[in-house]
């Protein structure tokens, strides 16, 4: 039974949680492209796993709390928070919504948004 394409984009960002960028590369087409408000503009997939590959020296652990996800037949769209604990005990969150577009069932283009949240 194959898995939803809602599942694996959850599933890429596990692969991310446990470090194991070799995970989500297999998971993407060859070209696939991520886009991050950080204004690097567009970056290969190779790219950008290059540039979170230091997180598993840096960062104790990661983890993707879903609070919303819109699927149709080709894209995923989701709101989480990544909550990241550090070896000294500090902690921090960053809210982001994220776009996936597959061609098939691997992902082609990931697209990241990354936003302040409101306090009440």
């Amino acid at each position: 039974m194959s898995k939803s394409i809602g599942e694996l984009a959850t599933l890429c960002l596990r692969n991310l949680e446990a470090y194991d960028f070799d995970g989500v590369r297999a998971m993407c087409t060859e070209k696939a492209t991520v886009w991050h408000n950080d204004g690097r503009g567009d970056q290969t997939i190779d790219e950008k796993l290059e540039q979170l590959r230091p997180l598993a020296g840096t960062v104790g652990s990661l983890r993707f709390d879903i609070t919303r996800q819109f699927h149709s037949a080709d894209e995923v769209l989701q709101q989480h928070v990544l909550r990241l604990a550090m070896p000294d005990g500090s902690q921090s969150e960053v809210h982001a919504a994220m776009y996936f577009r597959f061609d098939g069932y691997l992902i082609d283009r990931m697209e990241e948004y990354v936003y302040e949240a409101g306090t009440a």
